[in-house]
């Protein structure tokens, strides 16, 4: 994997902090990855 450094808003990180608080996700880089490999999937890979 390579690195990818962006800048969000804090309540952007706020709201990634909570969802790995409640444990639904293992750490941010996960729930971001799941975001954008849906965002590719909606917007690219599914307009076969």
């Amino acid at each position: 994997m390579r690195l990818l450094t962006v800048h969000v808003p804090d309540g952007f990180l706020e709201g990634l902090d909570e969802l790995v608080r409640q444990k639904k996700y293992a750490n941010r880089s996960e729930i971001i990855r799941i975001a954008i490999r849906d965002l590719l999937r909606d917007e690219l890979w599914d307009q076969r």
